[in-house]
């Protein structure tokens, strides 16, 4: 592949990052062999956001603003994600991002106290408490996807994924689907349970549009073993709190019931009227919750 190709494959900010939610708060870091996408707001105690596969910062574009009032808010894009530089395929899974946020967060010399993951995210916030890659006091999981999937889904999943994932013509095939079918992406999130704006929707059009946004998506889920996770989970250190939304069709609230019976000590709350992308939804609805989960700890 030229470098030309290499290029148009991956996301430019100068060009596509123009109307990037959030774009005055944004910089780039260099930490552990990655440049990174990060964006940075607000003042007081350092708080963490981390997306999950196939999204990027643009994902707490409502919800980053209000955090930012009451909060040192640090909100990165993943390895491969958004405009953060792509690591080696084999990098790009639980460890390998766990590994990766922990240079970032060390060479930005920040300790959160709060972290808030949402799908995948939270499954990344676990592995660095568990690696003392991090200690905060509260964990959020929104929406989270910690343990492996059930069922035949388990099962086709990720060889499904690292099928794709190895042929370097399908996230070419699939963005190229984007661009000439709108629809497409509208289908895509109506899935989630979630209702997004036009201007929402754009966004993920804009990355699942890119092949190389698309491709560490498709690494990512075919690297990506919880199985380990699952069986440390017990360990874990900082309070847990789940939150489980009740039109969600990608996690419903039953995963989240099935990792309170790994951790007793976990908390569970299921709000209702929203779907998997509720915090893109309804920001200041979460953010309230946050905050109310904040004071509480």
């Amino acid at each position: 592949m030229t470098s030309a190709r290499v290029l148009e494959d991956k996301l430019v900010w100068d060009r596509d990052g123009q109307n990037w939610p959030n774009r005055d708060k944004s910089r780039f870091i260099d930490a552990g062999g990655l440049r990174w996408h990060v964006q940075i707001a607000g003042s007081g105690p350092t708080m963490l956001l981390v997306h999950g596969t196939s999204a990027a910062t643009h994902s707490w574009g409502g919800l980053l603003p209000l955090l930012a009032q009451r909060y040192h808010v640090v909100a990165p894009d993943l390895p491969g994600h958004g405009f953060t530089s792509t690591p080696d395929p084999k990098q790009i899974c639980l460890q390998g991002m766990a590994d990766g946020l922990g240079a970032l967060l060390s060479t930005l010399a920040v300790q959160p106290g709060i972290v808030i993951g949402h799908s995948a995210g939270a499954a990344i916030l676990a592995r660095m408490c568990l690696d003392h890659r991090i200690d905060p006091r509260l964990l959020i999981s929104l929406s989270g996807a910690l343990l492996p999937l059930r069922g035949f889904a388990g099962k086709w999943f990720s060889p499904a994924a690292k099928l794709m994932a190895r042929n370097s013509l399908v996230p070419r095939f699939v963005s190229n689907g984007a661009k000439k079918d709108p629809k497409g992406v509208q289908r895509l999130i109506d899935s989630t349970g979630s209702v997004l704006s036009r201007a929402g929707i754009d966004l993920y059009r804009l990355l699942i549009a890119s092949p190389g946004h698309l491709a560490a998506a498709l690494n990512m889920m075919a690297n990506w073993d919880l199985e380990p996770l699952q069986r440390e989970l017990p360990k874990l250190q900082p309070d847990l709190l789940l939150v489980a939304f009740a039109n969600d069709k990608t996690v419903p609230p039953e995963e989240a019931e099935r990792v309170t019976a790994l951790l007793p000590n976990a908390r569970l709350r299921i709000v209702g009227g929203y779907g998997h992308l509720a915090h893109e939804e309804s920001p200041a609805s979460i953010a309230e919750l946050i905050f109310e989960e904040a004071a509480s700890g």
